[in-house]
């Protein structure tokens, strides 16, 4: 007898991360999501002269023009959070297990954020990336929008191959749609043509940025399986290789290497945190890992 699996639905997928997932954040993190949400706060107090132990990302450069010496904004908490998901569906987020691919890790993490997020009173609104921004969810609150977030995301077509991604528009995107200062979560592969980096490092000087990169470990080890046809998600084209070739693991794990060693650092440079999320890792333990490194540097 053949069993019919149902399509998953905004309802369902919400139900489940509330039971598997947000109920047991809450028994860990025990009510302290400032850690998670809370950086510099996002109304703007006043400005001060540049100290040593500021981050530069605040300073002020048309004053600090003016003044001939560096000014830094300082800003307060304010009780509710204006929070934007800057969401890349390109191909190359298709990728991973049949049951498990980024896209499918996407649509969890930004499930579980924003009912946090709307549940403690705060609005969530969302821009959705395939060759362009092709979809924006204004921001709201409330479980409804949870829900809508979700069903949108579940009916955004999956991207025809052969177009390369390009970020900077998503960035630019929300450089000119966002105005007021937000919590802003990129989440993306960051598979994506050279010249994003610009946008990026400007979205962080106005709102506060925390970055969530998708990956799968077969983008950074190759399994010994034999001859195998390997193909680019972005363009489509395929290149037969031997996967039995010891040095050829190992050359495309040191390349894989240098390309996250080159993403930490533009994260860095652009003054975002920055949280790899793998297809296989539990995704309670990628948030309180990053929880715990948000917490540190509040201090």
């Amino acid at each position: 007898m053949n069993t019919l699996i149902s399509e998953p639905t905004p309802e369902r997928i919400l139900h489940r991360l509330d039971w598997q997932v947000i109920r047991r954040l809450d028994g860990y993190l025990q009510g302290d999501y400032r850690s998670l949400f809370y950086g510099s706060g996002v109304d703007f107090a006043d400005l001060r002269e540049y100290q040593p132990e500021d981050d530069i990302r605040y300073i002020d450069w048309n004053v600090s023009a003016r003044m001939n010496t560096p000014y830094v904004r300082k800003y307060v908490e304010d009780r509710e959070v204006i929070a934007w998901f800057l969401l890349d569906l390109s191909p190359s987020v298709d990728f991973g297990r049949l049951d498990h691919q980024k896209r499918n890790v996407l649509i969890d993490f930004v499930a579980t954020l924003a009912r946090i997020l709307t549940r403690h009173g705060n609005r969530v609104g969302a821009m959705m990336y395939g060759s362009r921004v092709q979809h924006t969810v204004p921001a709201r609150g409330g479980r409804n929008q949870v829900l809508r977030i979700i069903n949108d995301l579940l009916k955004q077509p999956h991207q025809a191959q052969g177009v390369i991604t390009d970020l900077a528009p998503l960035f630019n995107s929300g450089l000119n749609a966002i105005k007021k200062r937000s919590l802003v979560f990129v989440i993306s592969d960051f598979i994506s043509a050279a010249g994003w980096e610009k946008s990026l490092n400007l979205l962080s000087q106005r709102h506060e940025v925390i970055v969530i990169r998708l990956w799968d470990p077969r983008e950074m080890d190759l399994p010994d399986i034999g001859t195998v046809i390997m193909e680019d998600s972005e363009t489509g084209e395929q290149l037969y290789v031997d996967t039995h070739d010891k040095k050829f693991r190992q050359r495309f794990h040191e390349r894989a290497s240098q390309r996250e060693k080159e993403l930490s650092e533009t994260f860095k440079r652009a003054g975002v945190d920055a949280l790899p999320l793998s297809t296989d890792e539990d995704l309670i333990r990628a948030i309180m890992r990053f929880a715990a490194i948000r917490r540190q540097h509040r201090k």
